[in-house]
């Protein structure tokens, strides 16, 4: 728990560092709340169907359950972006400065944005924060520039950003089309009456949007915040946390299990150079999981190595599959990858408190600070009011969108697709859009990574001088 903090395991420089690092991850999630979930509730504000603070508080509960109940997957997914020699030395005052830069950076940006009331992505500026320090790491001594960050995975959540902005205008104006020519009750297509909430059915249909934009919202932003809290407390606390404190005997018996098939699968490959490191790696861990029955019983200093070659390891494994793809045939790369999966849920794990803090942050943040960017989706992207269809169209797509995402493990941005979706929607009725509006978000969209990767790079190198 929380409260174990305050043992005296900690001496008072230690506690005050986690204590600043975990306010500013939290102070990361509550600004996403209110700059981000703002976009979920443009819509049902903007359409009558609730009232502002009753839209706001609803949304905030929406994206704690969330976070809550998403799972992990999109968090490691982008904590997998950092360089691995990074993520192995979290611990040390390079891996804490690491953590801290790009944090900052991401709040500054957004902070920056919802002043001018642009609707930039949170998923957008924390990946190019990740990058620049990566980037600024392999500036130094002993690297080449560019070869600390995860390329492939970088690529592959690039594009996931790249696209969902033109799959949100997409398939939101495909869908207007459709309902207008499949639904013929004229309400649906006209700016609401001032003077009364829309029926029943379509007032339902708008809240229930709203509610899975909120979750979907919750459950993939979230991550992010819990992804980087977990660095800083495998950074700062390795012994506590390097290993999932919760494996009990049995999923233990399984990682175990997992080690020897996939080493087994490998034997098999030896012939190939990059894989006798593998091997060593693979025999190294097995052996040391087999001495115990749980991760509580593995010696403190042996945590923070196994976490360690698990690193290694995945990061070897990938720079194979990259060097040599046709090296190993492909149902035999699906057999490493489902051993892969197997262990990792050993290194990749969040404790039921930090879920909590992170819903919590983002839940609370969501109320507050949400008008600027909810006038922007709602009045200034197209030239007429919002309607109904056009409300319900964008986020359905929204929605659908940010689900998939998750069960991909993939961030995505809720505002790119949300405020494109409204784009489409009234491209698509003809209404025409704010071309004021739409180059400001295409120029904030455009900026949005070099600038947080600058900031987060000059920062990294600062906060190594001052963290030693």
């Amino acid at each position: 728990m929380i409260f174990s903090f305050f043992d005296g395991s900690l001496d008072g420089r230690s506690l005050a560092l986690l204590i600043a690092a975990l306010a500013i991850a939290l102070g990361f999630e509550f600004v996403n709340g209110f700059h981000d979930t703002a976009n979920a509730v443009a819509t049902v504000i903007y359409t009558r169907s609730l009232r502002p603070w009753p839209a706001v508080l609803w949304s905030g509960f929406c994206n704690f359950c969330g976070v809550y109940l998403g799972g992990t997957a999109v968090a490691f997914s982008i904590v997998n972006l950092l360089p691995v020699d990074l993520l192995i030395r979290a611990g040390s005052s390079s891996g804490l400065a690491m953590v801290l830069a790009l944090l900052i950076a991401a709040i500054l940006w957004n902070l920056g944005t919802w002043f001018l009331g642009l609707p930039a992505s949170s998923s957008h500026t924390l990946i190019g924060a990740i990058l620049g320090v990566g980037l600024a790491n392999s500036l130094l001594p002993g690297h080449s520039f560019g070869s600390g960050v995860n390329w492939d995975k970088a690529r592959e959540v690039g594009l996931s950003l790249l696209f969902s902005p033109m799959v949100g205008f997409g398939l939101s104006a495909g869908l207007y089309l459709m309902l207008k020519g499949t639904i013929k009750s004229p309400e649906l297509y006209t700016p609401p009456p001032e003077d009364r909430p829309p029926p029943l059915w379509i007032r339902a249909v708008l809240v229930s949007t709203c509610t899975g934009v909120s979750f979907a919202h919750g459950s993939n932003d979230g991550q992010k915040g819990i992804g980087l809290i977990m660095l800083i407390l495998i950074g700062i606390l390795p012994a506590r946390y390097a290993l999932n404190p919760e494996t009990d005997a049995r999923h233990l018996a399984r990682t175990v299990a997992a080690a020897a098939t996939l080493e087994r699968l490998l034997h098999q490959r030896e012939s190939i150079p990059e894989v006798a490191p593998r091997l060593k790696e693979l025999a190294d861990l097995r052996a040391t999981l087999e001495r115990f029955s749980e991760p509580r019983a593995i010696p403190e200093a042996d945590r923070w190595r196994l976490r360690a070659d698990l690193l290694t390891l995945g990061k070897g494994l990938a720079s194979l599959k990259r060097a040599r793809p046709s090296a190993i045939p492909a149902e035999e790369w699906a057999a490493v990858e489902r051993c892969q999966a197997e262990l990792k849920p050993l290194i990749e794990y969040a404790p039921t408190w930090v879920l909590m803090a992170v819903a919590t942050a983002l839940g609370v943040g969501t109320t507050v600070g949400w008008k600027r960017i909810v006038r922007t989706v709602g009045e200034k992207i197209g030239k007429s009011h919002l309607t109904y269809a056009q409300g319900a169209s964008a986020e359905l797509v929204a929605m659908s969108t940010i689900g998939l995402a998750d069960l991909s493990g993939l961030p995505v941005s809720t505002t790119h697709v949300l405020s494109s979706g409204v784009a489409g929607t009234m491209a698509a009725s003809g209404s025409g859009l704010q071309a004021r509006t739409v180059r400001n978000i295409a120029l904030a969209w455009l900026l949005t990574l070099p600038v947080s990767m600058l900031l987060a790079g000059v920062l990294y190198m600062l906060l190594r001088l001052v963290i030693r």
